[in-house]
């Protein structure tokens, strides 16, 4: 009886183990559902037009926000997206999008340095000038986006050694 209680118990640990770790995914099930393409970023970049109109996923860091007349733009610099589709704060990039959206964001919610995860189409490019040089911006009209909380750095180790009440080697 008691191997029982034990095995039983043993299981409901593992299922909530794998609930909580499903709740860690970054975007919605429904969003995922949608996208149309999955190439690599600079693919994209690379040949725009081939892809106008997919439903893609992409991520990386907010480098600038603009509220205009009735849309908002943020201009992002891509990184990959780890497993729970976070953007990698690695320093490697393929380039920039713009995220455009009729919705409001406010730049003081969603400033440089912000990391964000977008699924969305691509609908245009747009050449701007980054210094003097022309880059051709992917324009992203955005089903969904996520918006991450800043990572905390490490404060320690998490365990201690120690003999008695409040004495650590």
């Amino acid at each position: 009886m008691t191997m029982r209680k034990t095995v039983r118990q043993c299981g409901l640990w593992v299922s909530l183990l794998l609930v909580l770790s499903a709740c860690a995914a970054g975007m919605s099930s429904e969003a995922r559902s949608r996208i149309t393409l999955e190439t690599p970023f600079a693919e994209l970049q690379g040949q725009p037009q081939q892809y106008m109109g997919e439903t893609v996923m992409l991520g990386g860091t907010i480098i600038a926000s603009q509220v205009m007349d009735g849309t908002t733009e943020v201009t992002v610099l891509q990184s990959a997206l780890d497993h729970n589709d976070r953007p990698l704060q690695d320093d490697q990039s393929a380039g920039r999008f713009l995220v455009r959206t009729d919705q409001f964001l406010d730049p003081a919610l969603y400033p440089e340095g912000t990391a964000i995860t977008v699924v969305g189409r691509l609908v245009e490019t747009q050449q701007r000038l980054i210094g003097s040089m022309p880059y051709q911006y992917p324009v992203i009209v955005p089903l969904e986006i996520k918006k991450w909380p800043k990572e905390q750095p490490d404060r320690g180790p998490r365990f201690h050694f120690g003999i008695g009440v409040g004495t650590r080697f």
